[in-house]
């Protein structure tokens, strides 16, 4: 049925029940799994027009892509150490400055994956609203099948 499933992951626990079910269900399915971790851009205050912007040295912008890189490494190292346990075969991706949904789905589309597995924390309402949901905007803006565990 499934062949290659993207499993997302932000190495938050919640992201975590994602990743064991993904693993699982590729397991059973003998699938492969494209495991994928997106860090997104260093936010840059430009101003407002009222105030001035404060534009971040080249020593900044290093040290955030080299933190960046590191805690993707830590958390794909993790989701490693799961799928080598289960006998998963896997490719481990670190997609840095980029937005996780659009990350997300590109990803999906550009492996030939054909489901992504993904955590949702299941806010509602204004909490929901406030904090955005790259499990609502995959769901919205993909076109390959969406397993939401929570």
């Amino acid at each position: 049925m499934y062949t290659n499933i993207l499993v997302s992951t932000d190495g938050s626990d919640v992201a975590t029940k994602g990743v064991r079910h993904g693993i699982a269900l590729a397991k059973a399915l003998a699938a492969k799994a494209t495991i994928v971790t997106v860090t997104e851009p260093m936010l840059i205050d430009y101003g407002t027009g009222f105030a001035s912007g404060s534009i971040p040295s080249q020593e900044e912008v290093d040290s955030f892509e080299a933190a960046s890189k590191e805690f993707a490494g830590k958390v794909l190292d993790q989701v490693r150490e799961a799928a080598d346990r289960m006998g998963v075969s896997a490719e481990f991706l670190h997609i840095p400055d980029a937005y996780p949904a659009k990350a997300i789905i590109e990803t999906a589309k550009s492996r030939g994956c054909d489901l992504i597995v993904m955590a949702s924390h299941g806010r509602r309402g204004i909490r929901k609203l406030l904090l955005g949901s790259q499990t609502s905007e995959v769901l919205a803006d993909g076109s390959v099948p969406v397993l939401v565990v929570r």
